[in-house]
């Protein structure tokens, strides 16, 4: 049976994820046989694996760390906030519908079979299993009914790191607290606490190191820097969303919904040293940029009425009607049609007015279209018409269907087959008008040839040489970006000590 090592954090974007992540490729390159699980997920980063089904991206980016097909037995539970009191519910990788928080919280002890049952089946092909908690342990106000912390801890009998965050301040009083409040046989689970994200001498934090262990007997297993990777963050915590801007030849705007899922979808882009891609949620900071890009939403409709009553729908209206450069991906896409109409309440009910630029209209069902795709981009017409034929990659998870508006002539974008059918017949997606593009193909940047070609439309328009351009493998990227994460944990963290508590599980001391 697989051992399982527990990252608890004191509070959300203590960096949790990040830290599994690393301790993921770590064991890998040791040569141990590993798998990441995170029993409940709360995030609008998806994916859909092979078989169709949808989980969260943090587990992806750990499975990716540890060399392994993610799976959604990682992430059984997935919580997709569509407003500030409910979320979709993903089971095993299937929505079951959708919950306020009072809703979920009464019924998902329910869901306890589910999550062991995937807990057990990573077991059985792995020696270590990397489990990641949510928020903090010691909300005293959901102990009660834990599926994700010391509550799962128990259930699967895993020993548990506890890290802080110091970047933000109190670190100390972080994790003496968390210790403190919770219960004795809770306590004994904690085998080391981490410092995460320290900037500085590490010399002149001893004292305090030493402090911290007096207060809770627990050892300090390492302090962490604070570090720059390109490895894929959790939701609307990332600091991407903080840059403002630099000396790149291209300079990129994503609108920064207020719902905005699967922003990972510009991270190549964002990974080349050409582009500037600024996250922008007023038009105050909107600009000039060279071309828009609109991400995908858990809610387009809400989004598409945000957009529309803080003046970002008038900028990048104005922005198209200058020859300028729009591309939508799923809800962005949806957004840029005429129209979109939710017969059946699947957001919200009703029918309101898009922008107008795409000569579509969506109608939102309730069942979600989940699946992998591959193929490539159509004849091209505008700025991006040299992007004809280049190959794509990605994935489809969307609730609303476009279709063309009748006495207009629609040109599609892309045409591919799916992973996860079984006939694998060629479907054409999205639509292209001048130079305003959208589809639904997430991770349709992935493909080198596609970031490239994309790139390559707006510097030849600018007058720069193409030519120029560095285009990254992006699966070699992030591969290179996993030996670098690994390469810090490693210097960071005490990981004799680790592994002696992988290997004894709750029998290892927490008692210094």
């Amino acid at each position: 049976m697989a051992k399982p090592i527990m990252i608890q954090g004191t509070m959300s974007n203590a960096g949790k994820s990040i830290l599994a992540g690393g301790l993921c490729r770590v064991l890998k390159q040791d040569g141990f046989r590993v798998a990441p699980f995170k029993s409940q997920n709360m995030a609008l980063n998806s994916f859909i694996t092979r078989d169709g089904l949808e989980m969260g991206r943090a587990q992806v980016m750990q499975a990716e760390a540890a060399g392994v097909e993610p799976d959604v037995c990682m992430n059984p539970i997935l919580l997709k906030p569509t407003n500030d009191t409910g979320s979709q519910v993903i089971v095993n990788g299937e929505p079951v519908g959708t919950m306020s928080a009072v809703e979920y919280y009464r019924h998902k002890k329910e869901y306890i079979p589910a999550i062991l049952e995937a807990y057990h089946k990573l077991e059985e092909s792995c020696d270590v299993i990397v489990i990641e908690g949510a928020g903090s342990p010691a909300e005293i106000n959901l102990k009660q009914d834990d599926i994700v912390n010391m509550g799962l801890a128990e259930l699967v009998d895993a020993p548990v790191l506890l890290a802080g965050d110091i970047d933000r301040g109190g670190v100390f009083a972080q994790l003496v607290g968390t210790v403190m409040l919770l219960e004795e046989k809770e306590r004994q689970r904690i085998k080391g606490t981490i410092i995460n994200k320290f900037r500085g001498d590490v010399s002149i934090l001893k004292p305090g190191l030493s402090m911290l262990e007096e207060n809770t007997g627990i050892p300090v297993l390492g302090v962490v820097p604070y570090f720059y990777l390109d490895i894929d963050d959790e939701d609307s915590l990332t600091e991407r969303f903080q840059k403002k801007g630099g000396t790149g030849l291209v300079d990129l705007v994503v609108i920064r919904l207020p719902r905005i899922s699967n922003f990972t979808d510009f991270a190549p882009l964002e990974a080349m040293e050409e582009v500037n891609v600024r996250y922008v949620s007023s038009p105050a900071d909107f600009g000039e940029p060279d071309g828009v890009l609109i991400p995908g939403t858990k809610n387009t409709i809400q989004d598409l009425l945000w957009m529309r009553q803080n003046g970002l729908e008038a900028k990048i209206l104005q922005h198209a009607g200058r020859g300028g450069l729009v591309f939508g991906i799923c809800g962005g896409y949806q957004m840029l049609g005429k129209e979109i109409s939710d017969p059946e309440g699947a957001e919200q009910k009703g029918i309101v007015p898009g922008m107008g630029l795409l000569p579509v209209r969506t109608v939102f069902r309730k069942e979600k279209r989940r699946t992998r795709v591959q193929g490539h981009f159509l004849d091209m017409a505008g700025m991006l018409k040299d992007m004809s034929g280049t190959g794509i990659e990605g994935y489809e998870i969307h609730m609303g269907e476009s279709y063309p508006v009748e006495e207009e002539p629609v040109h599609a974008l892309v045409e591919f087959s799916e992973e996860s059918g079984r006939e694998r017949e060629l479907r054409a997606d999205g639509t292209q008008w001048k130079n305003v593009y959208g589809c639904y193909v997430h991770g349709i940047f992935d493909a080198p040839g596609a970031a490239k070609g994309f790139l390559a439309a707006i510097l030849k328009k600018k007058g720069y040489d193409p030519g120029q351009i560095r285009v990254k493998d992006w699966k070699a990227h992030k591969e290179e970006q996993y030996d670098r994460l690994a390469d810090i944990i490693r210097s960071s963290l005490d990981m004799e000590a680790v592994y002696k508590i992988i290997e004894k599980g709750n029998d290892a001391p927490c008692i210094l």
